[in-house]
């Protein structure tokens, strides 16, 4: 079947947005409630409307109040909203009394990435891991009962390659982990043995928030032609590791990766699940910090990625922070941070110097 009839029978769902200001000015709402809006429209959905509950803190037993809730039934009835997207982190008692409250599918943020997730894997560890992360999640939240699953129906937060496996019940779902687990394991020991020798090329690894351009990079790059890395205006294009020969100086080449793009807050379902694929990071003699110096939000995005570094144990690795996208906007940059484009090549010399720069230190075992 074409694609496009698939699409024509599928109408797009009509999202109605709720979220929580907790009016942190540490923390301002507006651009990473922005950001879920834009996954939301990533995973398939059309938004419809938004509505924002300021509280000092959430209420414990519904995250908004029982009358809020109430307001949230009556609005998405009168703007025909299919499902509701909970821009917080939602408690399994919450969840339910929202359920109770309103008569529509809910679907919370990491709900929404591991929908993303699912429809962007392609390779066999991909989905492995995909489905492990939303097993996890469920379990951990307790969806995965045939009611819960009745009421979410079809669509975003939902699919995946585990989607018909989620009707189990709960003592099924922790031997489909388990099995999931020891798959995932012989893909990391068989990539073991695929890892270069020693003597190999140095491994420099790109990093940074999903949707800077570090796909755009790597092909500008190794001057990708038939075998570039997929691009795309979207937000965790790429899931799998790809890797490259890049020619750095006339003494220097390296096999450059390309890795999974992180978010703020990334569910930590995912990187538990993705934990085998970013091992290779550990193999990294220097990482390239990309970010995109045409976003206004950069100085969080950058936060929420050297955040993640820590959790993995990677921030004493040699880091090469590059601004992609330069040409688009003209902006002052942090001290010891690279202007680049990978579009145009600008900086891409200094970028080459930088890294060269690090690699010609000798590595502490």
């Amino acid at each position: 079947m074409a694609r496009g009839s698939v699409a024509a029978a599928a109408p797009a769902e009509k999202a109605l947005v709720v979220a929580v200001d907790l009016r942190d000015p540490k923390r301002p709402l507006e651009p990473e409630l922005a950001e879920f809006e834009a996954l939301i429209e990533a995973a398939g959905a059309t938004l419809v409307g938004r509505m924002v509950q300021r509280l000092d803190r959430v209420d414990p037993g519904s995250l908004v109040g029982s009358g809020k809730a109430a307001e949230i039934a009556e609005r998405a009835n009168e703007l025909g909203a299919t499902k509701i997207f909970v821009f917080n982190d939602l408690r399994p008692r919450q969840r339910n009394n929202l359920e109770s409250a309103i008569p529509l599918p809910i679907v919370d943020r990491t709900m929404v990435i591991l929908d993303i997730f699912a429809q962007r894997a392609r390779s066999r560890e991909g989905k492995l891991q995909v489905e492990l992360a939303q097993l996890r999640f469920r379990q951990a939240n307790l969806i995965g009962s045939s009611a819960s699953l009745s009421r979410l129906g079809g669509g975003v937060g939902t699919r995946g390659p585990g989607e018909t496996k989620l009707e189990v019940d709960r003592r099924k779902i922790q031997a489909r982990v388990s099995l999931l687990r020891d798959q995932l394991d012989d893909v990391s020991r068989a990539r073991v043995t695929r890892r270069a020798p020693e003597g190999a090329l140095p491994l420099v690894a790109l990093v940074g928030y999903t949707n800077v351009g570090k796909s755009s990079l790597l092909n500008r790059l190794s001057h990708a032609t038939n075998d570039a890395a997929f691009v795309a205006n979207q937000p965790f294009a790429t899931l799998d590791p790809t890797l490259r020969r890049v020619y750095l100086s006339a003494e220097r080449n390296v096999r450059l990766a390309d890795t999974v793009g992180f978010i703020t807050e990334l569910p930590k379902e995912l990187v538990a699940a993705f934990r085998a694929t970013l091992e290779e990071l550990q193999l990294a003699r220097v990482l390239v910090h990309v970010l995109d110096a045409s976003n206004p939000d950069w100085p969080r995005q950058r936060a929420s990625v050297e955040t993640i570094l820590r959790e993995l144990e990677l921030d004493t690795k040699p880091v090469v922070i590059a601004f992609n996208k330069c040409d688009a906007v003209a902006t002052e940059l942090p001290p010891g941070a690279i202007a680049i484009s990978a579009k145009t090549g600008v900086g891409l010399d200094a970028l080459r110097a930088a890294i060269v720069g690090y690699l010609d230190v000798p590595s502490v075992a």
